[in-house]
């Protein structure tokens, strides 16, 4: 349901990607974690805000946000766009859950979509696609670059999982489970001799 993500790519690849003018000062992370300061983009530019919608969710379901009235509102006029080199989601192995690391598979950034309101912000999950579905049922809704303006401007029709072959996905270490931990070392797969059992250890997509 990402409740983990990272974002390092330089800034200059940043604001290219997104057509931005500016951006507040960002430093490489590698294990953002809900209630965290994170970059949001709306149709104004690129601004911080607090991953935690109105101080409480951090995800929103696609199959909802559209017609509960606490986002009702939000969701026609206060979309954004949340920059992304990675996202993390956990496969359920018996008592303990396995972290993957999901990366694009084209290009160096995703575009999550989300929602913001008074500073904070949240993730809208919709299903997982056919690669993601192994390891988690769901997956954060992701915008197609030629889609960002669309997405802004309140088009409907976006919040569908994304193409198999737009992300590879890899088992990483049991580290990236502690927030207070942030290193590039956080997104390396697992050598080959500690996949978990069960997986090829081959990685999804292209």
């Amino acid at each position: 349901m990402c409740g983990r993500y990272s974002l390092h790519a330089h800034p200059e690849v940043i604001k290219l990607q997104f057509r931005l003018n500016a951006l507040p000062p960002l430093q490489p992370r590698y294990n953002i974690a809900p209630a965290a300061e994170v970059l949001i983009v709306r149709s104004e530019g690129a601004s911080p805000a607090r991953w935690q919608l109105g101080g409480r969710y951090h995800n929103l379901r696609a199959d909802t946000v559209t017609q509960k009235p606490a986002w009702r509102e939000a969701y026609r006029k206060r979309r954004c766009l949340m920059p992304a080199s990675g996202f993390y989601e956990w496969q359920q192995r018996g008592a303990r859950k396995q972290p993957y690391y999901a990366r694009p598979a084209h290009g160096e950034l995703f575009a999550m979509a989300g929602l913001w309101e008074g500073g904070t912000c949240a993730v809208i999950t919709t299903e997982a696609n056919a690669a993601m579905r192994a390891v988690h049922d769901r997956m954060p809704v992701l915008i197609a670059q030629a889609d960002y303006a669309a997405w802004l401007s309140g088009a409907e029709g976006l919040l569908a999982p994304a193409p198999e072959d737009a992300l590879v996905l890899y088992p990483v270490g049991e580290a990236v489970n502690r927030a207070a931990l942030d290193s590039p070392a956080l997104i390396e797969p697992l050598p080959s001799g500690l996949q978990p059992r069960g997986v090829s250890g081959e990685l999804f997509g292209p």
